[in-house]
């Protein structure tokens, strides 16, 4: 018996560079509707909105920083915590015009992960003063941060998935403090608990990632023996390699978007890079035998 099936084959392209060069920024949007703000070095407040062809520089953060978290969209973002002078649990929301300063988080952290929305998010892992890592998890509800359970593994340098929803993310990839060995280890956010689900391929740090948890995509970092291009699908219970890396090996780089239409833009190799590029995947159809 023969039946049709269709299977998804992702490809990098090119798109318009940022007029910033950076690293460790934060992220939220679209593919065609993205928003990037802060990075370093130095550290900035600068904010660039891209419209699926190029970027524009539009109005900067109130406090210049690196490592920060961000998720939302385009006109309604969150942007939290980082390194500015010191670690900081700073919390502005961008209105599509300026950011506003909110309340910060309970944990000052930097180079952890953030998803959600600016309104309902979820903040987690990261790098805390004055040298470790930390399993910390908070919720945000648009006005106050609120302590949630832990990760169950401690890290920093991590990606996550989560888009448009505090109850349900994912969290990937990363490392302990001190540094030992870069992680794989991959949890689920079900809105009250983590739980350890499928590990990635290629174990990672300083990575990008974007989706929702059923449909996540995992991009760049530090890896085992160096920087790294390699993309991973997730499927809502395992990770497959993506026959088509990234053209531009990067790590400390930002995404956004869905896993189907997502982009990818800054970060180092080993100097800091204004690259953007656009993956798309394309259905096809298969011809499959049934016996």
């Amino acid at each position: 018996l023969r039946v049709d099936g269709i299977e998804g084959v992702g490809a990098w392209s090119s798109g318009g560079n940022l007029n910033t060069a950076r690293r460790q920024l934060g992220g939220a949007g679209t593919q065609t509707a993205a928003l990037a703000f802060g990075g370093g070095p130095p550290n900035t407040g600068i904010t660039e909105s891209y419209n699926g062809s190029s970027w524009s520089e539009v109005a900067d953060l109130s406090t210049a920083r690196d490592g920060l978290g961000g998720c939302g969209t385009q006109t309604a973002a969150l942007a939290v915590g980082g390194y500015s002078t010191a670690y900081v649990g700073t919390t502005e929301s961008w209105n599509g015009s300026s950011w506003t300063g909110k309340n910060p988080m309970s944990t000052a952290r930097a180079y952890f992960t953030v998803f959600g929305t600016n309104t309902a998010a979820i903040g987690a892992a990261g790098y805390v003063p004055p040298n470790s890592a930390t399993n910390a998890s908070e919720s945000w509800d648009g006005t106050n941060w609120t302590n949630t359970p832990s990760v169950n593994t401690t890290r920093y340098g991590l990606a996550s998935a989560g888009s448009g929803t505090q109850t349900a993310g994912l969290i990937f990839g990363g490392d302990s403090r001190p540094r030992t060995a870069v992680l794989s280890v991959t949890e689920e956010w079900n809105g009250s608990s983590w739980s350890e689900v499928n590990n990635l391929n290629t174990a990672r740090m300083y990575l990008a990632g974007c989706g929702i948890q059923t449909a996540a995509l995992a991009m760049g970092g530090l890896a085992a023996p160096g920087i790294t291009a390699a993309t991973e699908l997730w499927n809502g219970t395992s990770w497959t390699s993506n026959p088509n890396s990234m053209a531009t090996a990067r790590s400390n780089l930002c995404a956004a978007g869905i896993q189907t239409t997502a982009l990818a833009f800054s970060g180092s190799n080993p100097g800091v890079s204004n690259a953007t590029e656009e993956f798309n995947i394309s259905l096809e159809t298969k011809n499959l035998s049934v016996s």
